[in-house]
């Protein structure tokens, strides 16, 4: 084993040095200027993780990982070849070097190929407070999962099977390094705890889940819980009734609500706006939004799921708006979409960070009060959203709401209508912000929608 080996060992505590990862990376921009190209980046990744699932009070399935890889670009001219290696020795970079630099010289010239502004680079790493490893292992980690479900299954006698419950704790490094000069990386982790079980009552069966997941295992909600939250969903899911066809106004709960916004960065996204293929083509600095609506990236928020110091391609990342007065204020774009549309990136190479919506309303109990009579959104299904159109359609099940209040549950249901008009008549969003994910929104009101059922 070489010296560069052992460095990059993992060992029970967590991840290899970061200065041993960037050694690595200076290596492969080194071999690739050696190979001739005008240009190159490379990015290495580590990871470990345990993951366990426990149904029915046995282990299910329990699995390490222990992953590395490479990949790297290089470019000659405007000419691109990529390549990538899960091996890390001397030789096995040279290989990949060079297997980037032959598929390099096949390739046609695109007049967008190449790094990132050298000026966009981020100048410092700021500490975002994003690692947290959990020193768990498999006998402790069966334990939580087991009194994950324990708690979801003695909660009621009507909870008759279980889908399991998971325990997950990862951790990872990534080093990128490029050819202006740029090397910085940062380690992470995530944890998560989840639970899915199944209900019956009068010959019906329904199921549903919880989760939690955090960058530090102190953050996560209890074992116990998660599983009585999940029961507690399974269980408020019986005596689901059909709705008659009719136009209703919506309430999508905060975990759904996020997909209305996932669709909206996709419409503006760089490789669909240069593709012409979103139904917000043209609409910078036009309303997409009611007035009170802000929608903006906070990349450097500590601990947070979507924070990052810098993009995948090394661009410094920085708070900014994307939706303000409900006007569009910006794209979400990487270097390569930015120069197709004659613009500059805005740090998103790799995704959002940390979208936030703003609430304008109360919490989902003040919503439904606001709404008073519709259909209270808890499940989704289906991929029925065209960005090119707008058109959305998809599975639901819910709630039916009167006088504020949830009257029954409902499933087999279809709720239709448009992104476009759907966004331009949003009621009002709430106050119960899911933070699970790099799109932090509560729940949100819409204007009447088609909902097609019996």
């Amino acid at each position: 084993m070489t010296e560069q080996d052992r460095q990059l060992q993992h060992d029970a505590a967590g991840l290899p040095d970061a200065a041993a990862v960037e050694k690595v990376v200076a290596q492969v921009l080194d071999e690739a200027r050696r190979a001739g190209a005008s240009a190159a980046e490379a990015g290495v990744n580590m990871d470990l993780g345990l993951s366990v699932t426990v149904r029915l009070g046995e282990v299910e399935t329990l699995e390490y990982h222990r992953d590395r890889g490479l990949g790297v670009t290089v470019y000659f001219g405007r000419r691109k070849g990529s390549a990538s290696s899960s091996d890390l020795s001397p030789q096995a970079i040279r290989e990949t070097v060079a297997a980037a630099c032959d598929i390099a010289r096949y390739t046609s010239e695109d007049s967008c190929a190449g790094l990132a502004p050298a000026e966009r680079m981020a100048r410092e790493t700021p500490d975002l407070d994003l690692y947290h490893p959990w020193d768990i292992d498999a006998d402790r980690a069966i334990e939580l999962a087991r009194i994950c479900e324990d708690a979801a299954r003695g909660q009621d006698p009507r909870i008759s099977n279980s889908e399991g419950a998971t325990l997950a704790s990862h951790a990872g490094l990534r080093v990128y390094g490029n050819s202006h000069g740029f090397i910085g990386g940062y380690p992470s982790s995530r944890h998560s705890i989840s639970c899915s079980v199944i209900a019956e009552q009068d010959g019906q069966m329904q199921r549903d889940y919880w989760y939690t997941v955090a960058r530090a295992r102190e953050d996560l909600e209890p074992p116990e819980a998660v599983g009585r939250t999940a029961a507690e969903r399974t269980l408020r899911r019986l005596g689901a009734r059909k709705l008659s066809t009719r136009q209703a106004p919506v309430l999508f709960s905060a975990e759904l609500a996020g997909g209305l916004f996932r669709s909206f960065v996709s419409a503006i996204r760089g490789g669909n706006l240069y593709r012409r293929s979103s139904f917000l083509l043209d609409c910078l600095g036009q309303p997409v939004f009611p007035d009170f609506v802000h929608i903006h990236e906070q990349p450097h928020l500590p601990r947070a799921l979507g924070s990052a110091p810098f993009d995948s391609e090394g661009v410094a990342t920085a708070p900014r708006d994307l939706v303000r007065d409900g006007i569009l204020q910006g794209y979400v774009l990487d270097s390569y979409s930015a120069c197709k549309l004659g613009m500059e990136t805005t740090g998103n190479a790799g995704g959002v960070h940390n979208l936030s919506i703003d609430p304008t309303a109360g919490d989902q109990a003040a919503l439904l009060r606001q709404m008073s009579s519709g259909l209270l959104v808890t499940e989704l299904m289906g991929q029925g959203v065209n960005i090119v159109t707008g058109d959305y359609s998809r599975g639901a099940a819910g709630f039916w709401v009167e006088d504020g209040e949830l009257q029954y549950p409902v499933e087999e249901i279809t709720v239709a209508g448009n992104l476009r008009d759907m966004f331009r008549d949003l009621v009002a969003i709430g106050s119960d912000i899911d933070t699970r994910g790099s799109i932090r929104t509560g729940s949100v009101l819409l204007a009447p929608l088609t909902l097609a059922g019996d």
